[in-house]
């Protein structure tokens, strides 16, 4: 496993030394012709390519079809410009996952988790401290991205056919757009709120109705939702051919300038979580009298797991087994923790709100506080129930845009970086858990001493 990694960053290393060299050629501080650099380009693509396939991992697969797209995108532009239908296959794939996907988990996580008879206070509280949390995270992302602007000067070219303005509406209208008239259109329509809405109505009046006659319908759910992962497994398999194809569409269309808005966002993302570490999960700590230093000690472990293979579910149970034994009574981690993997998505709902925002400024449009709100409670409801799914972001973010009239075009261009974004807004999901199992134990009173952390 070592060697395989150390040979993928000598391949990275060579990749960036042999870019070095073009843009030293570019600014004429190499006399070096342009064909032997495009070559020597190349090998080292196929050189990282082929270390990448050997490390058996979607995310290094993402890259090489980022870093292929980027050349083809360079070398070759007038037959870059013909791959966005790629990207466009994967997005027709993608859709027919949201409906089904957030019916079937929100059914299962409401249904089965909302028997107030069984959860009683601890429930009531998890589920509203976790509204709240999640909340705050999202207006911390929209603060963050109109601050920062990172998707302006962009300038989109419109695509045929494609909407790309945000309508005006009144309250009225705005209002009963949430609320669907008829399921199947919603679906057909690609409503993501409306869904969500039906969704969370079903689920409520499932919940009330007696364990015998309930059980048949969350199994169906259940099974629903394992199906639509594994769907989502099989088209993301295609995911690094669609943003090979988006990228190299993108720079064959607008160059490389693309990519220093996209360092913006990238910054803009890791300032945010940690003004929301530092901002609201610390105050919540220090006002509840958590021991934070130790508290540090225990989570090291999970946050490292996260942030290094950018998955919640990597890092569970160690989770669970060091809040055990920081003090926290095992039938509130048993609880609490899995049910923040659907509510309580610190890192990614602020994430999803500051993206959302960042697709509408690359395409110039001006999106009014009434408008930006009303998708920061789309998010807020979409987001939920979803942590499972590999890319969940990319499959929320998608629908949320659809909802709203948005392109798709800046998703691709966000999803060549969403590495390094996933390993951020994951590690910040973790602590966010970690310490809601704390609080819920405070509230609870049954909080004990740490027992095995230096």
């Amino acid at each position: 496993m070592v060697n395989k990694r150390n040979t993928l960053v000598l391949s990275l290393l060579l990749l960036a030394f042999s870019g070095a060299m073009s843009l030293a050629q570019s600014k004429g501080l190499l006399t070096m012709s342009v064909n032997s650099l495009m070559v020597f380009r190349w090998i080292s693509i196929a050189v990282f390519v082929w270390f990448s396939f050997q490390n058996k991992s979607l995310t290094t697969w993402i890259m090489a079809g980022m870093i292929i797209g980027v050349e083809i995108g360079h070398d070759f532009s007038e037959f870059a410009l013909s791959l966005n239908i790629l990207s466009q296959i994967f997005l027709r794939l993608i859709k027919t996952i949201i409906a089904p996907l957030l019916f079937g988990t929100l059914v299962v996580g409401i249904a089965g988790h909302s028997n107030l008879k069984q959860v009683g206070r601890m429930g009531i509280k998890s589920l509203v401290y976790f509204e709240l949390v999640t909340t705050v995270a999202l207006f911390i992302g929209l603060a963050a991205i109109n601050l920062s602007k990172a998707g302006v000067g962009i300038t989109l070219a419109p695509v045929s056919g494609e909407k790309i303005e945000v309508k005006s509406q009144t309250a009225t209208e705005i209002i009963l757009h949430i609320f669907p008239e008829n399921f199947a259109k919603s679906v057909v329509e690609g409503q993501v709120l409306q869904v969500v809405v039906f969704s969370i109505l079903f689920a409520i009046g499932l919940a009330m109705v007696d364990e015998k006659r309930r059980k048949p319908m969350i199994d169906f759910a259940e099974s629903l939702s394992e199906t639509m992962f594994k769907f989502t497994n099989i088209i993301m398999y295609f995911a690094p051919v669609a943003v090979g194809g988006a990228i190299a569409y993108t720079i064959g269309k607008y160059g490389f300038d693309i990519f220093g808005n996209l360092f913006k966002l990238l910054l803009t993302l890791y300032v945010s979580l940690i003004a929301f570490l530092l901002l609201v999960l610390l105050p919540i700590a220090l006002a509840l009298k958590v021991p934070v230093k130790k508290f540090l000690n225990a989570i090291a472990e999970p946050v490292s797991i996260a942030f290094a293979t950018a998955s919640s579910e990597a890092a569970l149970p160690r989770a669970m087994e060091e809040m055990e034994l920081f003090g926290v009574p095992r039938k509130i981690v048993a609880f609490v923790i899995p049910t923040g993997y659907s509510f309580n998505l610190d890192g990614t709902t602020l994430y999803l709100s500051l993206a959302s925002v960042f697709v509408a400024q690359a395409a110039g449009i001006e999106m009014s506080f009434g408008q930006q709100m009303l998708m920061v409670f789309t998010l807020m409801l979409t987001s939920k129930g979803v942590a499972g799914v590999p890319r969940a972001s990319l499959v929320i973010l998608l629908g949320t845009a659809a909802s709203f009239n948005l392109p798709t075009e800046p998703i691709f261009m966000i999803l060549g970086i969403d590495a390094l974004m996933d390993m951020a807004r994951t590690s910040v999901n973790v602590i966010g858990n970690c310490l809601a199992t704390v609080v819920i134990a405070k509230w609870e009173g049954e909080f004990r001493k740490p027992e095995t952390i230096d």
